[in-house]
């Protein structure tokens, strides 16, 4: 039984994901995204939380968020709360957890009508 449509009509829905890449609808990526509820989907600079800084954060404040969604990649790392402060500081919530986990709890968000936005990093692919 799905529990989630596969698209709903308007916003952006995580298809897929794999080692190195990212589907939003039936466009693959192989890099960091912005995943915002609607509009455009956006590369992003990082693919490591060690290149963080706050300004990447601060990137999302254009997107205007209820919610924030931090894939840290593969497995579950926390950044310094000082990276997301300009965020916290506007009552947007953010909530980290690995990258596949990001991807689900966004479109369950999605599905339910949420501004969120998902910011997913995507380590390189291992070869």
């Amino acid at each position: 039984m799905k529990f989630q449509p596969d698209t709903l009509p308007g916003t952006n829905v995580i298809t897929r994901h794999g080692p190195g890449e990212l589907w939003v609808a039936s466009t693959r990526f192989a890099t960091s995204l912005l995943v915002p509820w609607t509009g455009t989907v956006l590369p992003w600079a990082p693919s490591l939380p060690a290149e963080l800084t706050d300004a990447h954060f601060e990137a999302l404040l254009a997107l205007n968020p209820e919610v924030v969604i931090f894939g840290s990649g593969a497995r579950l790392q926390f950044v310094k709360p000082a990276l997301m402060r300009s965020l916290i500081d506007r009552r947007i919530g953010v909530e980290t957890m690995d990258t596949p986990a990001a991807c689900r709890t966004y479109n369950v968000l999605v599905s339910e009508g949420r501004n969120a936005v998902a910011a997913l990093l995507l380590p390189p692919a291992s070869t």
